[in-house]
């Protein structure tokens, strides 16, 4: 999971109205006096009760997600957060505050760069089955038996592959033949406190556009095409939808997220990857002792809307798939979060009570969650990990994978992937003219076409990264095992996706000893994991390793169980 990459926040100045067709638009990109607020109501609500609740603590609803029972607001009232949370229709009211643009860079991602004692990395070269040029980089397209698979089955078109992240940079020479531009949206109209500028009048960025880069990375690992060019992706052949959810500087807010699901579900998408988890709260908690009442509220509020809106998804036939996080943590016994809130305040310690706090969405309902590995197969010494939310596992990459060997620390333990060349210019890796800087030959590739288009590459590492190769195999199983549907449509139910995923991976068991220590890779006590369970199911791997290949060739069985 992609924080992962960022800390996010939210403007009070911008407001997202939707149309009927679920399109995120600015309704002002200039501050006013009025804050902004995400309202949920409580179960069994009706939307125009919620309305009436909202009006009388004096708020205006601005957009409304029915489905999920939720509602952007405006309110002047310095009162309002308190008298919408003791509104018995309501479950409560989250303000959205702006603290100020951060950083795009990402130490755990984008580790290799941070590091002063980096290596080269073009000895590490991991060498697989040549399919694109750039193909033999990718170790993990092997190790899930990805190039083996599309021999069998390269992926249906009708497939489609939500990415719900920072956008998808559709000019890509590997993206552009697999784009769905029909069922693209955006949802997350730029913020000026934190995003900069806008690009555009709108503020909401053009549909095939990724000024963060993180998207764009995630969508080449699901669907990059196998076209002779550049590199290609687990499922090749698929069809990759663009829901962009996350803001360019990176942070995943409530309402984009929730838009983005439920237009996941409406439009019939397949699966969706999320690597990501909503800001502002690590963890959001019933009733964390820690937090102010207010809090307390809005943190219901979001648990409340996201459950929501990933059962509204499940439920209209999108398999869920989230990168399980880079806090190198047992998410069922979660330590104290000093992080939170990354927005709207000063962070502070927050004690998390396991059967009370979830990390969203990968603790939410019917998400498929997934740890990293490197090239070893060892669990990245970063990755969240536990019987209580693993699922599977997946190559996310692990720069300080390999001590003892000549690839330790080397650039091509991590993920390569597509990449917006601005953004890598915004990065200082590729100049103005689009030529790659010295200095990062081993860590950005850029391919040419006799035309001159060009695409360009990066590497980075992640359960951000992990989590697309697992959305990529559940697309390939849809690929080989859905059917035709109702209206013209083709799909699978998420239930016998998630099935078949589990039942077809590859089982590794614990190392030995079971309590890992990653001393030598230069992490401390922090670090520490104990991998608890058995072959079939731990901590560390889940059910397993995914398996494309097994997941091709093996027939379905409804019936049966991981």
């Amino acid at each position: 999971m992609s924080k992962r990459f960022t800390v996010g926040a939210v403007a009070t100045a911008a407001v997202l109205a939707l149309t009927a067709a679920g399109l995120g638009v600015p309704a002002s990109a200039a501050p006013t006096s009025s804050r902004t607020f995400t309202v949920v109501a409580e179960d069994g609500v009706a939307a125009e009760t919620a309305v009436a609740a909202i009006k009388a603590a004096g708020g205006t609803v601005v957009s409304r997600s029915d489905e999920v029972g939720m509602f952007q607001v405006t309110s002047d009232r310095a009162d309002f957060a308190a008298k919408a949370t003791a509104a018995p229709a309501l479950v409560g009211a989250a303000e959205q505050k702006a603290i100020g643009r951060k950083p795009k860079l990402d130490r755990v991602e984008q580790e290799h760069l941070n590091s002063a004692t980096r290596a080269a990395a073009g000895k590490a070269a991991k060498k697989g089955a040549k399919l694109d040029p750039l193909d033999e980089k990718l170790w993990g397209l092997k190790m899930i038996g990805a190039d083996k698979a599309r021999k069998v089955e390269p992926g249906d078109r009708r497939v489609t592959v939500g990415v719900l992240d920072t956008g998808v940079d559709a000019s890509n020479p590997d993206i552009a033949p697999n784009f769905n531009w029909a069922l693209s949206r955006n949802f997350a109209p730029d913020l000026v406190d934190i995003d900069g500028p806008c690009e555009v009048a709108s503020c909401l960025d053009p549909v095939g556009t990724d000024d963060g880069g993180h998207g764009t990375h995630v969508a080449g690992t699901i669907g990059a095409a196998a076209n002779g060019f550049g590199l290609s992706g687990v499922a090749p052949n698929v069809s990759l939808v663009e829901l962009k959810g996350g803001q360019d500087s990176g942070y995943f807010f409530l309402d984009p997220v929730v838009n983005a699901l439920v237009h996941a579900g409406r439009s019939g998408i397949d699966v969706v990857n999320m690597s990501f988890y909503v800001d502002p709260w690590l963890f959001n908690c019933t009733a964390n002792p820690a937090d102010s009442p207010e809090n307390q509220a809005s943190q219901r509020a979001t648990i409340k809307a996201m459950k929501r809106a990933l059962e509204f998804a499940h439920n209209n036939g999108v398999t869920l798939v989230g990168a399980l996080g880079n806090s190198n943590m047992d998410l069922g016994a979660p330590r104290t979060d000093t992080s939170s809130p990354n927005y709207g305040g000063d962070a502070y310690p927050r004690p998390i009570d396991n059967n009370s706090c979830w990390n969203l969405p990968t603790e939410g309902p019917h998400v498929i969650g997934v740890s990293s590995v490197g090239p070893s197969g060892k669990k990245s010494d970063f990755s969240n990990y536990g019987t209580e939310q693993i699922s599977v596992a997946a190559p996310g990459g692990w720069f300080r994978d390999g001590f003892g060997t000549d690839t330790f620390r080397t650039d091509a333990n991590m993920i390569l992937s597509t990449y917006p060349k601005h953004v890598l210019q915004e990065e200082g890796s590729v100049d103005a003219d689009g030529n790659i800087v010295a200095g990062f030959e081993e860590s950005v590739f850029k391919q040419c076409k006799a035309n001159g288009e060009c695409g360009y590459y990066t590497y980075l590492q992640g359960t951000s990264m992990a989590s697309p190769h697992a959305a990529g195999v559940a697309a390939l199983i849809v690929s080989r095992h859905g059917k035709p549907e109702r209206r013209g449509g083709f799909g699978m139910s998420p239930n016998l996706v998630e099935q078949h995923l589990y039942r077809t991976a590859a089982e590794h068991a614990c190392p030995e000893p079971r309590l890992q220590q990653y001393r030598n890779e230069g992490r401390d006590e922090t670090y520490d994991a104990y991998c608890a369970g058995g072959v079939n199911f731990n901590g560390f791997y889940g059910y397993g390793i995914v398996d494309a290949y097994a997941a091709v060739k093996t027939p379905l069985k409804p019936n049966a169980r991981p």
